[in-house]
């Protein structure tokens, strides 16, 4: 058990279930961070799909993070330009319906509305999206590695994944989570 993983059990969970919502048992009550297509869901079999390089293609938005100053707050406020891939859109289209579909990002909560406003124009599956809260600068793969222990501890069974970082890769599948990876190029 990593550091970070005995620091975040000895915390108090940021989920608390929620009585009456879709579904049989309970709900949840969420973060701030974390946005419910409808409603909440009783947590379930689900999938995590990264965003930028597995869902959108960024390949649009890299030249800001090249050297020698990386602008990420420009590579992100340009994220509702983005194309969809869409051989990963139809994958999401034809999974078992009863598998809840969460994305998990790494971009920030500010840019939560150019996000949702993609999702719905390119007509993306999707029940719960989780992106990096205000003020957390902390690695994606730090960031995803915490999102990962809180939905399980929310009872999500986390049955696959989709990342191109190949770090985050090797974070879910050490997590026992199989993960496909996607190649963007982006970190080649």
């Amino acid at each position: 058990m990593t550091a970070a993983h005995a620091a975040w059990l000895a915390s108090p969970t940021p989920v608390q279930h929620l009585a009456g919502a879709r579904g049989s048992g309970s709900a949840l009550l969420s973060p701030e961070h974390w946005t419910w297509r409808e409603q909440p869901l009783v947590p379930g079999a689900a999938v995590v799909v990264d965003i930028d390089g597995v869902l959108s293609d960024a390949s649009r938005r890299q030249h800001y993070l090249e050297s020698p100053r990386r602008d990420w707050r420009s590579f992100f406020d340009a994220c509702g330009e983005d194309r969809v891939i869409e051989e990963v859109q139809t994958v999401l289209a034809l999974l078992d319906p009863d598998l809840q579909i969460v994305l998990l990002t790494a971009r920030p909560h500010r840019v939560h509305h150019l996000t949702e406003a993609w999702l719905r124009r390119y007509e993306i599956r999707w029940d719960l999206l989780i992106m990096r809260p205000w003020g957390d600068y902390e690695l994606a793969r730090d960031f995803k590695e915490l999102t990962v222990w809180e939905l399980r501890s929310a009872g999500f069974d986390l049955r696959l994944a989709f990342e191109d970082d190949r770090r985050n890769v090797e974070m879910f599948r050490a997590e026992g989570i199989p993960c496909l990876y996607v190649h963007s190029g982006y970190y080649d």
